[in-house]
């Protein structure tokens, strides 16, 4: 929808005595609401616009574990997959890559001896390439992070003991 339109909606709405205009083009769908007078000595006549979303999808919702036993079990069997050591953290959100580029060598494997400021890894976030570097010396026990997956912020990607 033209913003033009949208504008001349808010001044429509805006001389009339009406309190919500909702129009409907198309795929396209624009909501206008005046807003409610604030108490006191302040008034305001100006409308909020409420863009609603033209398309909904069903969002499907996993099916919970069937027994308290299996969360037991799935809770004791996460806890053991984790081996002693110093854990490196996600910095950030963002894509896990595991080497520069998708031709290269792994930054580092599982048993590599690494030092303080070895680079172990790059996170993507909003496009810039981030590098995650070794805060500890040691060997890499684990790598807990598949190449080119989604990691969380503070998500454990690495042991090194």
């Amino acid at each position: 929808m033209d913003i033009r339109k949208v504008k001349k909606l808010i001044e429509m709405l805006e001389e009339s005595n009406l309190n919500e205009i909702e129009i409907k083009e198309g795929e396209e769908a624009v909501k206008l609401v005046k807003s409610n007078p604030i108490p006191g000595n302040f008034i305001s006549s100006t409308p909020a616009i409420i863009s609603e979303p033209t398309q909904q999808s069903p969002i499907a919702m996993p099916s919970a574990p069937s027994s308290e036993a299996t969360v037991t079990q799935e809770i004791s069997q996460t806890s053991d997959v984790l081996e002693s050591g110093n854990k490196m953290n996600s910095p950030m959100v963002g894509t896990f890559y595991s080497a520069p580029n998708p031709e290269s060598e792994p930054f580092v494997k599982v048993g590599d001896k690494i030092n303080e400021g070895d680079v172990l890894c790059i996170i993507e976030a909003m496009k810039m390439m981030n590098e995650v570097k070794s805060e500890f010396s040691g060997t890499v026990k684990q790598i807990l992070v598949e190449n080119a997956e989604p990691v969380e912020f503070d998500q454990t990607l690495f042991v090194i003991s």
